[in-house]
Order: structure tokens, then sequence, then C-alpha cells
């Protein structure tokens, strides 16, 4: 069982509310006493995202405050756009090798160095953001990452998350294993690997030569997140088809890494801050996409966008070929096979579990939703 507990928040609250009132409830002192025992600590924090996508780039901005407005200001962790301090997928590279303390990433952009790195953040067919949460916060996976990214000099912690994500925006539709063949599609990591078993051919383009590479034809299709991202680009004028579901990403975290030989040098009541704080940012991102998703989606198809389902062809395809993928690293991979083994075994509770109460709830409300009744 994990040691990380669920969030407190009235402990939380009540910390960041004791500089106040220790002022408050005793004038005669120059300042609160637990201000003058907490040592300044200045960090800084490169993202591995944007200023323009607030909310996933905006989790790194909560985490910032929380800890500014718990300690009176003296845990400071200043924040960084991709590309102010390092290119957004130097990012991690940055944490290990202490240029910055910290950083907000997702794991899986380290995939290249080892596919372990995806295990943290979300691999095809594994678990929703809730399983994943459950799994990370009490079934052991944030210690078990944390082995992994030891030999990174890193220590982690979850961040945010999007949910499940949008399969993509293609120029043309895709209804058989076929239409694969040949196709560019901007896709890296785990999901990559995969769809190139069955023909397609995987491309590393930055978010910004997305919508320009589409246009020209250069690529004939693009994944990036999820309805909310994906309007603010304009995928929709060039690529037609939205597909769903993004089944290499059903719950992806995004991740604080934090330097650790840095992390292990704050005070204990700094270091359990930090971890209230983060699992804080951690929900509220998940949170504020499921409440833009679907108000971008209805703004999307307003708009134009093409909704497709991936064909159950193509998803029992890309099933096959994702555990052809998984058992060859586990063959190959020791750390890799440990966490994806811990994985599993969620994944076969969660799913087993979700098929009564959850799944029969939302199944028959989503009938009440298309029989217009909501």
């Amino acid at each position: 069982m994990t040691k990380y507990k669920a969030l407190d928040r009235r402990g939380f609250l009540t910390r960041a509310s004791l500089g106040g009132a220790a002022a408050a409830a005793g004038a005669a002192l120059a300042a609160p006493a637990i201000a003058q025992e907490m040592p300044e600590v200045r960090w800084r924090l490169t993202s591995a995202f944007p200023k323009s996508l607030d909310t996933i780039y905006g989790g790194a901005e909560v985490l910032s405050k929380y800890l500014s407005e718990a300690t009176d200001g003296k845990f400071s962790i200043q924040v960084f756009a991709a590309g102010e301090i390092v290119p957004g997928l130097q990012a991690q590279d940055a944490v290990t090798d202490g240029t910055v303390e910290a950083c907000h990433t997702v794991s899986y952009y380290s995939w290249g160095k080892d596919p372990t790195f995806a295990l943290g953040a979300a691999v095809p067919f594994a678990l929703s953001a809730r399983a994943q949460n459950a799994w990370q916060y009490h079934g052991g996976g944030i210690d078990l990452f944390n082995e992994f990214l030891a030999g990174y000099n890193i220590f982690g912690l979850p961040g945010g998350n999007t949910g499940a994500q949008m399969g993509g925006w293609f120029r043309k539709e895709i209804k058989t294993v076929a239409d694969l063949q040949g196709l560019k599609i901007r896709v890296g990591g785990f999901a990559g690997a995969v769809l190139s078993r069955l023909g397609a051919v995987p491309q590393q383009i930055a978010g910004g030569d997305i919508y320009p590479a589409l246009e020209k034809g250069t690529i004939d299709a693009s994944e990036w997140v999820g309805p909310y991202d994906d309007q603010k680009l304009g995928f929709f004028k060039v690529a037609p088809y939205y597909y769903y579901p993004g089944w290499w990403e059903g719950g992806p975290t995004v991740h604080f890494f934090f330097n650790k030989a840095k992390y292990e040098e704050l005070p204990e009541n700094y270091k359990s801050l930090l971890h209230t704080a983060a699992q804080a940012a951690d929900a509220n991102m998940l949170q504020m996409y499921d409440h833009l998703n679907p108000i971008a989606l209805k703004e999307l198809v307003a708009s134009g966008a093409q909704l497709r389902p991936f064909s159950p062809e193509i998803m029992d395809a890309c099933y096959k070929a994702a555990n052809e993928v998984y058992a060859e690293l586990e063959a190959s991979n020791e750390p890799f096979k440990k966490i994806w083994t811990s994985i599993k075994e969620a994944r076969a509770n969660w799913y087993l579990y979700n098929q009564t109460s959850e799944y029969t709830f939302d199944t028959f409300m989503m009938i009440q939703q298309r029989n217009k009744t909501l």
C-alpha cells in the first residue's frame, strides 16, 4: 500500500492559514512564529507546455500558488513556459542534471530513454483517469514509479490528468485496418510503436508545426489532447474527421518531477506541503478538463468537425498489437515488467468492478441523454 494518503484539505487549509491566524491572535508578535521558522526556498520549474495551453500549463501555476500561500511566500516556485529555459521535451533532462529544481511534464516524453517512463503517464489500453489515480495513490503506483525515477535523480508526484484523450484529426475517413497502411500520423511513444505494426508511419512533430503539416498534406493525421486544447489549434479546418477514443491515453498523468537531491534537502513540513499541493493541482486539472471538454466538443461539431469512432476492427487490431509490444518489453526490461505487472492487476480489478454500478449508471444516463430527457 502506498504511503501517500488522500488529500487532507482541512489540514492543508489549516496550515495555509496559520500565518494569518497567528498574527491576528498575537498582535505583539512582529511576525507569525511559524513563518519565522520557515526557511527561504526558491526553486525554478520548467514546463513542457506553452502558456497558451492554460489548463495543462496552469497545473504548475496552481502548485506554485498553493505553496506560496501556505508558507507566506517562503517556499517559492517560479514557473517558466516551454522554451524559456529549455525546450519542452527536455524538461526531464533539466531536472536530472540540476539545471532546474523541478519540471511539469508527461513522463512518456522520455519513452526513448526507457519505455518504463511511459508507465507513469499512460500506455495503450491501460487505465482510465480514475483507475490511474486509484493505482497511483492507493495501489503503490507512486512508490513503484519513484523506484525507477531514482535512477535519473528524480522524485515524482502526479500533477494533473487530462482524462481519456481523443484519437486525433484525420484528413480522410479511416474505416479498416487497411486504411492505416502508409498513414503518416503525428503520434509518438508507445502509440507510435503500436500503430507502426499496422502499417502506419508515426511522425514526431512539434505542436506548433502540426497545423501547416496537415494543411499541406505532409502528414495525414495527428493526435493532440482533447476538445478544449484541440479547438485552439483549429485542426478541424484542415483535417475534419475527429476520431475517438485515444486508446493510447485512457487517463494520462502529467507529472511534477523534482530533482531528487533538492527534494531531499527540504524540511519535512515543506515535503508535506509539496505532496498536498501537488495532489490538489492533480485533481484540479482533471476537473477543469471535465468541465471544459464537453463545451468545446459541441462547439467543434458546430464548426464542422466530423465525429467518428474507431471501428471495432481497428480497435481489436490495435489491442492485439499493443499486447505484442508489452510481451516483448516484459521479456527484455525488468523495471518495465515490475510496474506493468502492478498496472495489469489494477486494470483487471477496476474493469471487473466498473461493469457494475459505474458502467450501469453511466449507460442509463447516456440513454436518457440520447432520448432527450435530460
